[in-house]
């Protein structure tokens, strides 16, 4: 990412969102923006490697983020994670609210008012949050409609979540061709 992207020193935040789409470069700035917070730092890893290729992405993106940041996962119970994380850390990103929501869904006997329940339980515990949080998600709702269902359903769920969590949030980026534009920022 050039340099021109991400400040020396950050505004400070409490609670930032970063959004963007595949590839666009969220992950990245959701990074700088954490290293530019003291240390020691958390990551949260909400993904389950289903398949060998999600292992790759995720070794991948382990190496990426180097031997300074502990990883800890939270796959299905990242606001009780969240609502009392290990203390002692100076940032903890969260990467990603849409692979959360994912696991979510495809649990067995998961229902929608349930999984609005959780993103509600989320919201209020980032609310809350004393430690500064950078979560990162896929915005998804700029595509055409879904065909089937359950991708209708994972799209309106994913914009519900979003909102509540910008509710929340003093900070939310939204990244494009790894460029990050700046939608809220309250100081």
């Amino acid at each position: 990412m050039p340099d021109c992207v991400m400040k020396k020193n950050p505004e400070t935040f409490r609670l930032a969102l970063v959004l963007g789409g595949a590839r666009s470069g969220k992950s990245r700035y959701a990074l700088n923006l954490a290293e530019s917070l003291p240390a020691p730092r958390l990551f949260v890893a909400t993904c389950e490697p289903r398949d060998a290729e999600m292992q790759a992405r995720i070794e991948n993106h382990q190496q990426e983020r180097g031997p300074d940041w502990e990883t800890r996962e939270a796959c299905l119970d990242l606001p009780d994670f969240l609502a009392a994380p290990p203390d002692g850390y100076g940032v903890i990103l969260v990467d990603c609210l849409t692979m959360w929501l994912s696991n979510l869904m495809l649990k067995e006997g998961a229902d929608p008012d349930g999984i609005r329940a959780a993103g509600e339980r989320l919201a209020q515990t980032l609310a809350a949050a004393r430690t500064p949080i950078i979560l990162v998600s896929n915005e998804v709702g700029w595509g055409i409609v879904p065909d089937n269902p359950l991708a209708r359903a994972f799209r309106d769920q994913a914009g519900w979540l979003h909102q509540r969590v910008a509710e929340v949030a003093d900070r939310v980026v939204l990244v494009a061709a790894g460029l990050p534009i700046v939608i809220k920022s309250e100081q």
